[in-house]
């Protein structure tokens, strides 16, 4: 697995919509969980929270956590492997983004939407950093049998809703070997950081 590159990462957790199409069949329980944790450092994986698809392509709780840490599976109906883990801080505006997709909002106007409801106070951010980790590759990029991950890309960001530019001494733009800060001043402000870090 290789650090994304600066240019692949303006897109963060768009897996998971809610319901996978049946033309593809739905991996076991066991499978999903396995590999939707790789996104996480080892001592966190065992107990984490994972979202998956039941076999009727529901989305659904896989299995519940034992720390601060949720997983989503990767979508079967997708071509691409995806998986990703965030702190549970971040639960109601990722759920949200998932409820506002399943139901064809697309693009930009998820976040115009979510952005509105933190501001209304209808959605809760977090108030201390919340990390995210995140795995991406092409079909074929997991094996199943040995559980692992090849040719695909790690992302991790820190969440930090609100921050700027200023308040974190950090760029708004993409700095080769120095994190930088995206969507400042929004809810979805987070720090990213680069391949060679």
């Amino acid at each position: 697995m290789r650090i994304v590159s600066p240019l692949l990462v303006v897109v963060l957790s768009s897996a998971a919509t809610g319901q996978v199409q049946q033309a593809k069949k739905v991996p076991p329980a066991s499978q999903q969980i396995a590999s939707a944790v790789l996104a996480l450092p080892e001592e966190l994986r065992a107990g984490a929270a994972v979202l998956g698809y039941a076999p009727d392509g529901k989305f659904v709780s896989l299995r519940e956590g034992k720390n601060e840490m949720i997983c989503l599976a990767s979508d079967p109906s997708a071509d691409a492997f995806h998986v990703s883990c965030y702190h549970k801080s971040m639960e109601p505006f990722m759920a949200r983004g998932r409820e506002l997709r399943a139901q064809g909002v697309k693009g930009p106007q998820v976040d115009t939407v979510r952005f509105a409801e933190v501001k209304s106070g209808k959605i809760k951010m977090p108030t201390q950093p919340a990390v995210l980790y995140q795995i991406f590759g092409k079909a074929g990029s997991y094996d199943a049998a040995a559980n692992k991950v090849t040719g695909a890309q790690s992302l991790y960001v820190v969440y930090m809703p609100f921050a700027t530019a200023a308040s974190t001494g950090l760029s708004p733009k993409p700095q080769q070997g120095t994190p930088w800060i995206m969507f400042p001043g929004t809810p979805k402000a987070h720090i990213m950081f680069t391949p060679s870090m």
